[in-house]
């Protein structure tokens, strides 16, 4: 399986979220995107997380 990347993540997070708001959708249904969403936005969330400490490591070093 392919790594997603941050921007693919959020276009996810948006299309689960337009799934959820639709009446027609079951509660099992529901569920499962409700979870698919969360681990998409924790993986997001991880990878901004990431991209800090990168930054901070970057600039400790350029201020050397």
């Amino acid at each position: 399986m392919t790594e997603h990347t941050f921007e693919e993540k959020l276009e996810n997070s948006k299309k689960i979220l337009n799934q959820l708001l639709n009446p027609a959708v079951t509660l099992e249904e529901s569920l499962k995107l409700y979870e698919s969403g969360i681990q998409e936005i924790k993986s997001a969330q991880s990878m901004i997380e990431k991209a800090k400490i990168k930054i901070q490591i970057i600039e400790k070093n350029n201020n050397q």
